[in-house]
């Protein structure tokens, strides 16, 4: 971005990490432009930050009946590979210390 482009509170995403943020403060160092992001409070070349701008991510939650996950749970226990593995334990807890 062009340091016209820069302004404090405008939205920017710093492409090599994925970081977005929101701009705290501008500041020049040596003659290089570096902006301050609210999310890491760590400076960013200027003209390495792109603006975020593009679609907002939704999640999609996922919502499932209790009792089908209690059901799925009690099938799962009462299956014969797990049941198999449990024959082959000696109930000890090895902690390795």
């Amino acid at each position: 971005m062009l340091a016209e482009e820069i302004t404090l509170g405008i939205k920017v995403r710093y492409p090599r990490t994925g970081t977005t943020g929101k701009i705290l403060r501008i500041e020049e160092i040596r003659g290089v432009t570096f902006a301050e992001l609210d999310s890491t409070n760590l400076l960013y070349r200027i003209d390495h930050l792109i603006p975020a701008t593009g679609p907002v991510k939704t999640t999609k939650t996922i919502v499932e009946d209790a009792k089908q996950v209690i059901a799925r749970e009690r099938e799962f226990a009462a299956g014969s590979e797990l049941q198999e593995a449990l024959k082959n334990i000696d109930q000890s807890c090895e902690g390795g210390g």
